[in-house]
């Protein structure tokens, strides 16, 4: 099976969903977190609540409403922390039970040996290797793992404008500027800027220069139709 995903679609795992017993407590303790609040839907005997962690792409929806088939506790749920001292400390002033720091006796999330947990961070200070947990008020489990370093090949690549450096921001900006000249040379008198701004989301979202430019064309055809030629 081929592990190449240049041009496999985006798949991204965005929402964690788990039943609680009563939505109101539940919903008061992660707002007490300080988390996102998103949604709170009710539709018959449905109802859901979106949270999303700060500056998570991740969110969770806990509901009530679902066949007994669902029901029980999420456990090992993972929010990364890049200082576990500093996070423990928010969630303890918040009224918070969190765990005292761990390290796992065999490889994190090991629960397969006897006494897993073993008191104090890593011994050897490891990224990925350090945790504390706490629950909510049905047993649902999380885990704060510190990661300070990433693994080697642990980033999806992105293009992104908040992941973009200065020099890949320039080289960008210069492309863009190459692409809008054929287009200038055809068009009306307009501002730049129009064209720029949908000819870099597209390329930062995954398009191709091509592609690009001709989002770019379209948007600028659809808002200023009188500047085609």
């Amino acid at each position: 099976m081929s592990s190449n995903h240049v041009n496999s679609p985006n798949m991204k795992l965005e929402l964690v969903v788990f039943n609680v017993s009563d939505v109101e407590r539940t919903k008061a303790f992660y707002e007490n977190l300080g988390w996102r609040f998103d949604i709170d839907v009710v539709e018959g005997d449905f109802r859901g609540v979106h949270f999303t962690p700060p500056n998570s792409d991740a969110s969770i929806l806990f509901r009530k409403g679902v066949t007994p088939n669902n029901s029980g506790s999420a456990h090992n749920l993972v929010l990364a922390v890049d200082d576990l001292d500093a996070a423990r400390e928010d969630l303890i002033a918040r009224g918070v039970n969190v765990s005292d720091i761990f390290h796992y006796a065999g490889a994190p999330f090991n629960n397969a040996v006897e006494n897993p947990r073993v008191s104090g961070r890593d011994p050897q200070a490891r990224s990925y290797f350090s945790f504390a947990s706490f629950e909510d008020p049905d047993g649902n489990i999380w885990l704060l793992q510190e990661i300070t370093t990433r693994f080697p090949g642990r980033l999806w690549e992105s293009t992104r404008a908040g992941d973009l450096d200065v020099a890949t921001l320039a080289s960008l900006l210069a492309e863009t500027a190459k692409q809008h000249d054929h287009y200038k040379k055809t068009h009306a008198e307009h501002h730049w800027w129009d064209w720029y701004a949908p000819y870099l989301s597209a390329r930062q979202n995954g398009s191709s220069s091509e592609e690009a430019a001709a989002v770019a064309d379209r948007y600028m055809e659809e808002i200023f139709p009188v500047l085609s030629t």
